[in-house]
């Protein structure tokens, strides 16, 4: 049969249609399908983990102090000069009342160890365990807090418990699926889903943070409960958020599962955190194109050392000012901050191998890791009376001067703080620069080490302290 061009392209149209008419209703079976799947996923997820997630309740007696009342706005010095005293209402007496705190927990044994953060039973008098079906106990014990990490472990007595398994964090992609789960205003068992958004973040709330930001809801109450894979394996323990209204805004973070697990060891071990140590002060940030560029670099992994503390592992290895880090046991090193946290979870005793560059040149060096004591912070030239202030300074580069707004000012800014330290008290924090040190200047670290010696025999430090909008000085009593 002989067929026009015109009938022969019809039917070929009609031919098409029919081939779309068949594959698109194909096609969206296979997406519903994949939806499907997905939704199962998490529903499995969901009904492995809830039963061994906790909500945690604490409870901490508190003391209100009274203050004496005065007659304003007459009752002042000036009126008391002309008139003579006047009476004044007595300080009220103080007052003991009940603080109720609310947080989440989960369970990684059958006999009771349930993790949380530091910061929602660290300071509790009592912790109350409640667990999905009801049960509660009211006599959880607190086996040990890490305030530098906001990791802590508790325990009920129990057994046969359900439990959610520990995952490896640093598997972790960004674009993956993560689950969290938790009692976010004190509603048990809230599941929420999103991705993770970034890895390795900084965000200036715990001493050793490396956290997994996720834009899976967290909110109040969220705080100690898990993160979780597509496998129903815990990587991380959800801790903050960034807010500006108090509740959820689409940036949550997580404790990385890898870094809490050393730490749960070492807290059932011995009820504390022993971190290594290795005696280096370091660029306390990511190092840039132009330092690259100086230091003959081709990328910008790895750490700029600034100074070696004497007589440490560092100095006894060889370690030297200037030095890069660029591996650690053949690991690539990525920043100062990841590098820490990876030798502060390192056991003390244990030997590292590190390569180096050194004006140019690649180098090897063994470290044995030591001990950092959890109530000091070595220090650059470290002397007697630095180590009792408490501070870790560096000298202010110019590109430190920028990102803290101190313009053309000149002194050393401080990089850490000891946890309780004389420092910490009178207010002085990381980011803060040091400007004079018993009315002499300093510009580098060994003047504010020459300048702090004196001070040994007076039991007081005279600092000139400024931040990006005022100066002031500040009186640090040692003793």
């Amino acid at each position: 049969m002989n067929l026009t061009a015109r009938s022969r392209m019809t039917i070929a149209m009609l031919s098409l249609v029919m081939v779309v008419w068949t594959v698109v209703p194909a096609y969206a079976d296979d997406g519903v399908a994949t939806l499907r799947e997905t939704s199962r996923a998490f529903t499995e997820v969901a009904q492995k983990a809830i039963p061994a997630v906790v909500s945690v309740r604490v409870e901490k007696t508190i003391t209100d102090q009274g203050s004496t009342y005065f007659y304003s706005p007459f009752d002042d010095d000036f009126f008391e000069r002309f008139f003579g005293p006047r009476p004044r209402r007595p300080a009220p007496t103080p007052r003991k009342r009940q603080q109720i705190g609310q947080g989440s927990g989960f369970i990684i044994s059958p006999d009771g160890y349930i993790l949380t953060n530091n910061h929602v039973v660290g300071e509790a008098d009592k912790i109350v365990v409640t667990l999905q079906d009801g049960k509660e106990y009211d006599t959880a014990k607190l086996i040990g807090t890490d305030p530098k990490s906001d990791v802590a472990l508790i325990k009920i007595d129990a057994q046969d418990l359900p439990v959610i398994e520990l995952g490896d964090s640093d598997a972790l992609q960004i674009g993956e699926w993560v689950i969290a789960v938790g009692s976010p205003f004190g509603l048990q068992a809230t599941v929420t889903v999103g991705v993770v958004s970034a890895k390795s973040r900084g965000v200036g709330i715990t001493e050793y943070e490396d956290f997994i930001q996720t834009d899976a809801a967290i909110n109040p109450g969220n705080s100690g409960g898990p993160l979780l894979n597509v496998d129903g394996k815990a990587v991380g323990i959800n801790t903050a958020i960034f807010s500006q209204s108090g509740g959820y805004m689409g940036i949550g973070f997580a404790i990385p599962i890898n870094m809490a697990k050393s730490i749960e060891r070492q807290l059932k071990e011995t009820g504390k955190v022993t971190r290594g140590y290795l005696g280096i002060v370091m660029h306390p940030e990511k190092i840039t194109q132009d330092l690259a560029e100086v230091f003959g670099l081709k990328d910008n992994k790895g750490v700029l050392i600034t100074e070696v503390v004497p007589d440490s592992p560092a100095d006894k290895a060889g370690i030297q000012r200037r030095d890069i880090i660029r591996k650690i046991n053949d690991k690539t090193v990525e920043d100062w901050q990841s590098f820490r946290n990876e030798v502060a979870m390192l056991k003390p005793g244990t030997k590292i191998n590190l390569t180096l560059l050194r004006d140019g040149k690649e180098k090897q060096v063994q470290v044995e890791i030591g001990s950092l004591d959890e109530g000091e912070i070595a220090m650059a030239g470290a002397s007697e009376a630095s180590r009792k202030l408490g501070v870790q300074v560096q000298e202010l580069t110019e590109e430190l001067a920028k990102r803290f707004g101190y313009g053309q000012a000149k002194g050393v800014i401080v990089t850490e703080v000891a946890e309780g330290s004389p420092a910490e008290r009178a207010g002085i924090t990381a980011g803060i620069l040091i400007v004079s040190v018993n009315r002499q200047d300093v510009k580098t670290v060994e003047e504010f080490n020459e300048a702090l010696q004196d001070s040994v025999k007076t039991g007081k430090v005279l600092l000139l302290v400024r931040n990006e909008r005022f100066a002031q000085y500040v009186v640090v009593n040692l003793n």
